[in-house]
């Protein structure tokens, strides 16, 4: 099952989704996928994985991490399916990272990496923009460079865990005005989702509705106002964000 959270005729709605994207309105009315506002669908604390796949970290120029390098989104950088982000003025280099993030389903604390997925809901689709300008070095991640208003697609649902036949072995793309210019598979992973699981939990408690975005392999690039981007995760799905300029997004506000 597909469950997400949409607003339609200025109501909000937990909502399923159908296989095309239309949407299952409470009272059975079928809307479709266009017709709504997505709303990101989990709205927890994200805790985000920097430099988790060694082949991203080469093309930064950094050494794998030998331990998780985390790091904390905000909830105002989420902006759900279809929404819009935007670059900023005076800036180089702007990039789009593809990743699987896990919702949490239950209170976790202390969970060995065994029984790890007994406490995912199910998964989402992240991009995790990123404002290279400000990238200092991997252990601190600039708020400058991560946390933005509405620079973290989510969406469009959580699919159910027990819907996606092997998390850790899922190809994930990156097309950017129909290029495609980023492709990896999860089990490149450095550090997997229950090993995620067990080292958070270990020293705070995860609550129902966070999520772990689970970093992104290599191919980022730079993009601009007036891309589209999508980024595709096998059996997940599919996310869409459209980009403007600082002036457009502020403007429309």
């Amino acid at each position: 099952m597909k469950k997400a959270k949409i607003q339609y005729q200025n109501q909000t709605y937990a909502v399923t989704v159908n296989d095309d994207l239309s949407v299952n309105l409470p009272d059975g009315t079928v809307v479709a996928e266009t017709d709504v506002t997505w709303l990101p669908p989990a709205t927890g604390t994200m805790f985000a994985l920097g430099l988790n796949y060694a082949d991203h970290a080469s093309e930064l120029a950094f050494a794998p991490p030998t331990e998780p390098l985390v790091f904390i989104k905000s909830k105002g950088t989420y902006v759900g399916h279809r929404g819009h982000s935007w670059r900023p003025n005076n800036i180089d280099y702007m990039h789009y990272e593809c990743e699987l993030a896990a919702v949490i389903g239950k209170t976790a604390k202390n969970v060995k990496a065994a029984d790890a997925w007994d406490y995912v809901e199910g998964f989402t689709l992240c991009n995790d923009y990123a404002i290279r300008d400000y990238l200092e070095n991997y252990y601190r991640p600039n708020l400058r460079v991560k946390n933005r208003d509405a620079m973290t697609p989510v969406g469009p649902y959580i699919i159910d865990l027990a819907d996606v036949a092997d998390p850790m072995n899922l190809s994930l793309k990156t097309w950017v005005n129909g290029e495609l210019r980023q492709e990896g598979n999860t089990k490149d992973m450095i550090f997997d989702v229950p090993f995620l699981i067990e080292y958070l939990s270990s020293f705070m408690t995860l609550q129902p509705g966070d999520m772990i975005a689970t970093g992104c392999p290599k191919g980022t690039s730079d993009v601009k106002a007036g891309d589209t981007v999508i980024i595709e995760i096998e059996q997940v799905g599919s996310l869409t964000n459209y980009m403007l300029t600082e002036d457009e997004f502020f403007a429309a506000k």
